[in-house]
């Protein structure tokens, strides 16, 4: 059953977690103010899903169970399924800055094919307990928290190794009926408006740290979890005109003694197929992260053009202008191009599913991940340094200053003040308040460090064969002796990728 966004707020109602925000205890979350701007962006998700221009891009047939699920829970079955998630993922970005859904689908996906893997290398029956799993998350529509990231101590030293073990959540004791859990994650996205987690581990580990290695789904308001987050955005601040509305918080979630049934047990010491769902998720995760900043390069742009446009400026006549908007764009569509290739070059998974291209994932998150900051300058060259300068909301109605701040800040005549000062005030907003800050630091950790990204791109990029390309062509007598495997994109199979067809215009 889909929900609609005033359906998710009242289902958060039938959860109770444990959750601190200001070291104050909070009473409901569906109701605290702080955490309003959170919901509601989430809210968008569930919206869109079953809004008619929308839901084409907005849902799709699980094929495991031929039913009809919001696109944030779907299992890709093909590259057309991951350019729609590509695009509707842009989509909800663009209007609420960061949707925070996708990554229920980015986890949901990562453990099916790691679920799968470990039941054909050691005869466990991971999968179908993760799909029984699946199917009721779809079958209710919930949103679900990827507790991925471990608080991690000492980052020189192997789990096994902490002075204190709970930096990392681990299990403490196997049960005839189940697992217990305890240890800290350390960022979890939308923590307190989550239905439930999945944890999963954040690196790879070794058989002496299989402990570590658990993936399992447990619900917000199980015995022993504490989350103590931070406000979603800036609640109730005027000057706020993006981020009092949409927003994100983010929450460490204590894990103390926690007891997971079996049947929300994926996986509980196979530590290779913890390493590849790590790795599998950040692939997953990454292809999402280019599309959602793609969503934020929107608001930019467009906020870019009306402030121009307010400032009494013609790019066609001010070329420095047009130059700027135009690196803004080559930007954000540059880092969108390799989420649309990785799309269109996937692999397929034996659990069924498909693989976004790691190379292009990659480079187009660590594209985005070091061009966020030059995406925020070229926002404030084109706006003029007004967007920091302005007088507080309060005085657009202050009797004693309205009218001579109106007649001395305004811009072309034909355009009010006060619309100039809102497109000021939301460029500040995004690009120049803690806010602003905080778009960067997630666009630059988010799905991982840049050097995490580097890494993927020169395990998988086939720099052998370009070298033998180069030792073909210098005629120094290379002979193929099959031993160098391409991955290059497109050379997957022989068969070779298929065009999808592209995803329905979203309005």
């Amino acid at each position: 059953m889909l929900m609609s966004a005033a359906d998710y707020r009242d289902s958060l109602r039938h959860y109770n977690p444990r959750v601190f925000i200001d070291g104050e205890a909070v009473e409901s979350v569906a109701d605290e103010p702080r955490l309003a701007p959170g919901i509601n962006a989430v809210g968008v998700t569930y919206d869109f899903a079953v809004e008619e221009e929308k839901k084409l891009l907005m849902t799709a047939r699980q094929g495991t169970s031929g039913q009809t699920v919001n696109r944030m829970l779907h299992i890709n079955e093909s590259s057309q399924d991951l350019l729609y998630k590509l695009e509707a993922v842009r989509l909800l970005c663009k209007e609420v800055g960061c949707a925070q859904r996708y990554l229920s689908h980015d986890a949901l996906n990562a453990i099916f094919q790691a679920t799968h893997r470990a039941d054909a290398e050691h005869g466990t029956d991971y999968h179908q307990r993760f799909l029984a799993y699946l199917h009721d998350v779809q079958e209710r529509d919930l949103t679900l928290g990827a507790a991925m990231t471990d608080a991690k101590g000492d980052r020189s030293k192997r789990p096994g190794l902490q002075s204190n073990p709970d930096v990392y959540v681990h299990i403490k004791e196997r049960r005839p009926d189940g697992i217990v859990i305890r240890g800290t994650k350390a960022i979890v996205t939308g923590a307190p408006y989550m239905h439930e987690f999945l944890v999963m581990p954040c690196r790879t580990h070794t058989a002496e740290d299989a402990d570590f290695a658990v993936v399992c789904a447990v619900p917000v308001d199980a015995p022993g979890v504490t989350i103590v987050a931070r406000p979603a955005g800036r609640p109730g601040e005027a000057a706020a005109k993006f981020s009092a509305k949409y927003g994100q918080s983010t929450g460490v979630v204590i894990f103390d003694d926690v007891f997971v049934p079996h049947e929300r047990v994926f996986l509980a010491g196979e530590h290779e197929e913890a390493g590849f769902l790590t790795t599998s998720y950040a692939t997953h995760h990454r292809q999402a992260c280019i599309a959602a900043r793609a969503g934020f390069g929107d608001l930019l742009i467009g906020a870019g053009a009306l402030m121009i446009e307010a400032n009494g400026l013609d790019p066609n006549r001010h070329g420095h202008i047009r130059d700027a908007m135009v690196e803004l764009i080559t930007i954000t569509e540059s880092f969108y191009a390799c989420g649309i290739a990785a799309s269109v070059y996937c692999s397929k998974d034996p659990a069924g599913s498909v693989m976004p291209d790691t190379v292009f994932s990659n480079i187009g998150k660590l594209l985005l991940a070091t061009k966020i900051y030059d995406m925020h300058r070229l926002a404030h060259y084109v706006s003029g340094g007004l967007i920091v300068a302005l007088p507080g909301p309060d005085e657009d109605h202050n009797p004693e200053t309205q009218a001579s701040l109106a007649a001395v800040l305004g811009g072309r005549d034909d355009i009010p003040a006060a619309q100039r000062l809102e497109v000021s005030r939301l460029i500040e907003d995004l690009t120049a308040t803690n806010q602003g800050g905080w778009y960067s630091v997630i666009s630059l950790h988010g799905g991982g460090s840049p050097e995490a990204m580097k890494r993927e791109i020169w395990r998988n990029y086939p720099v052998g064969e370009k070298a033998e390309l180069v030792e073909r062509l210098l005629d120094r007598g290379v002979l193929d002796q099959g031993q160098r495997v391409s991955k290059q994109p497109g050379r997957c199979c022989v068969k070779g990728c298929e065009v999808p067809d592209p995803p329905p215009a979203a309005k």
